[in-house]
């Protein structure tokens, strides 16, 4: 289980985020998340052969395909899918693998912290950053809608 300073650090000092599995559909899980990192700044370079654009950004076939540096490997694949990800990860010089929520690989995760990668599973990139900077609200998203602070037409 990774600590939350580990997940600060992660969060603070990774810019580029290779999302494995990223759909073009907006009510799927990883472009709502996607959306979400790209909005607070985040360099997000969508990998998945279906698509050749998502989010405004070229899409990758693979992560080799990527011709430039990544920081974090952002899986949403199922759990079987991910031990090749992770030789990918490490063949691409990524700092960190991060499986979303659900998905747990400890062979994969042994092959990306052999290949010197951190390693965070069954957490969601969105969700974490989120609750660790001030994000979330009591339905999970910071809408600007709800807030503790009276409308100005009240008051």
């Amino acid at each position: 289980m990774t600590d939350i300073p580990t997940l600060r650090r992660i969060l603070v000092e990774s810019r580029s985020i290779a999302v494995v599995g990223l759909s073009a559909n907006w009510h799927r899980p990883s472009f709502f998340a996607a959306k979400y990192l790209q909005d607070h700044g985040y360099r997000v370079i969508p990998v998945n052969p279906a698509y050749d654009e998502v989010l405004g950004q070229t899409c990758y076939p693979a992560l080799e395909s990527i011709p430039e540096p990544v920081d974090v490997v952002d899986c949403f694949r199922r759990a079987a899918d991910i031990p090749p990800l992770a030789e990918s990860a490490v063949a691409i010089g990524a700092k960190v693998l991060w499986l979303q929520l659900g998905v747990v690989n400890e062979s994969a995760a042994a092959i990306a912290r052999a290949g010197g990668l951190e390693v965070v599973m069954d957490r969601c990139m969105k969700i974490e950053h989120a609750r660790l900077f001030g994000g979330l609200n009591f339905i999970g998203v910071n809408t600007g809608l709800i807030s503790s602070r009276r409308p100005r037409h009240l008051v």
